[in-house]
Formats: structure tokens, sequence, C-alpha cells
């Protein structure tokens, strides 16, 4: 499935990235571009990253991951999390315009599967956020900007033919900080509902020309106290990021 998605992602062989096409651009969001994109890279389809962290369900739990995004069909990150040593393996997906779950005990037993409306739509602002991840996909006209002051800036990212606003915090050199948005979820396990969500971004890489966030802890509540007592649940360490 993984494997599908990005095989058939077509090569990078079409422009390259030059700062002087996005010269329009409000000055951090060119910053950050800049920052992110060396010159003269191929503007990337996908990205495929290997990853392991933290996940949070009830309790921290350590997993291992594989995920690609596709700026034209969506995400799939599949994932084996170990709860008192046993395997719990599975997926999470956002495919042309359809969001699925599904997560079984040693890839057998059943534990969780969801998919339908409030799925895709919650899937939807995660593959947003993720843009981070292929920097490439906000270089187009789909994606607008706007400067909010010095530090922070707004992208009207497009998928799945739905908009999603995602503030970026962005330093003085170029280097992401913080993702913030307002995303569709259940973070009280109740009704879904617009929720603030978001995290932050300690370390990054450069691979193949594309400088990318690589440590960073993620959950509701973004912006408030909740945030690290009850709405972070995901911290995750990208160790490799290939760009097709």
């Amino acid at each position: 499935m993984i494997d599908s998605l990005w095989d058939s992602t077509p090569a990078a062989t079409g422009r390259e990235f030059d700062p002087e096409q996005i010269a329009e651009l409000p000055l951090v969001a060119r910053r950050y571009l800049e920052h992110a994109i060396a010159p003269s890279t191929r503007l990337a389809n996908a990205v495929r990253l290997h990853m392991h962290g933290e996940i949070k369900l009830k309790r921290w739990l350590p997993f291992t991951a594989e995920q690609v995004i596709r700026r034209d069909r969506g995400m799939i990150w599949t994932a084996t999390v170990r709860m008192f040593g046993l395997p719990i393996r599975g997926f999470d997906r956002l495919i042309d315009g359809e969001g699925e779950m599904h997560w079984k005990l040693f890839g057998l037993i059943p534990i969780m599967s969801a998919s339908g409306a409030d799925i895709t739509r919650s899937a939807v602002g995660r593959v947003a956020a993720e843009s981070v991840w292929l920097p490439s996909a906000t270089c187009d006209a789909q994606t607008a900007w706007t400067q909010h002051d010095a530090g922070h800036v707004r992208a009207r990212i497009v998928v799945a033919r739905i908009a999603t606003e995602v503030d970026l915090g962005i330093d003085d050199d170029g280097r992401l900080k913080s993702i913030a948005l307002q995303r569709w979820g259940n973070p009280e396990d109740a009704e879904f509902h617009d929720a603030a969500f978001g995290g932050i971004a300690d370390q990054e890489r450069t691979f193949a020309g594309y400088t990318i966030p690589t440590r960073l802890r993620i959950g509701w509540h973004f912006g408030s106290a909740r945030f690290e007592p009850e709405g972070e649940f995901f911290r995750v360490t990208v160790d490799g990021a290939a760009f097709r």
C-alpha cells in the first residue's frame, strides 16, 4: 500500500526551485521557503519518511513508522506501536479524498477501525500541517501566504479541495519553530469540532536539498496551558527522508 503510493509517484523532473519565483511572497514566507529548499532543487511531488518516537494512548508508547506524503493524492502513515511489548500494527491514511484508520494487534486482531466524513476532514488538517515535510507542496499557486508579523506567516493550503490555514512560526534564519492550526477532531472523545492543534519543531536536517523539521512535539490545545499536560500526544524523530 505505501510502496504503491510511492512507486506510482512521478519523478521530480519538472521545474527547479528558484528564489526569484517566490519574490512576491511575504518576507517571512520567502525566508522560510528559501531556508527549506536549496536553489536549483527539483520541486518534489512526494516525500518518504522513516521515523520513530512515542505516541500517547493513555500512556506513552514507543513506535516506529514510515510515511509517504504525495501532494496530489494525500498520505499514508504505517506504524508499529508497542504496548507492553506487544506489537500493534496499522495505518492512517488520506488517499484521493478519503480518510481511513485501521489498527490490529499482531497485525491480525482488530483493535480500531474508522472512516467517514469526520475522519476524512481530520486527516485533511493533518496533511496540511505535515506539508512542512514536503515544502515543495506549498510552492504552487493554490497556496496563499499572509504575514502576521516578523516571525509568523499563515499558509492557506488546499488538500482534497479543502482549504486549511496553517500558521508557521519562523525564526530570523528561516527555520521552522512552530505549527498551529484549527483541526477537525475530538480531543475530548466527544463530538468532532474544530480544535487548536499544532506543535513545536526542536530540530531540523537537510536531505537532498530539503531542510525539514526532524524532531517535533505535536498535539491538541496547542498555544494554551493545556498543551503539555493534556494535548500533546505525538513525539517524533525523522531518521531519513527521500524526495521524488
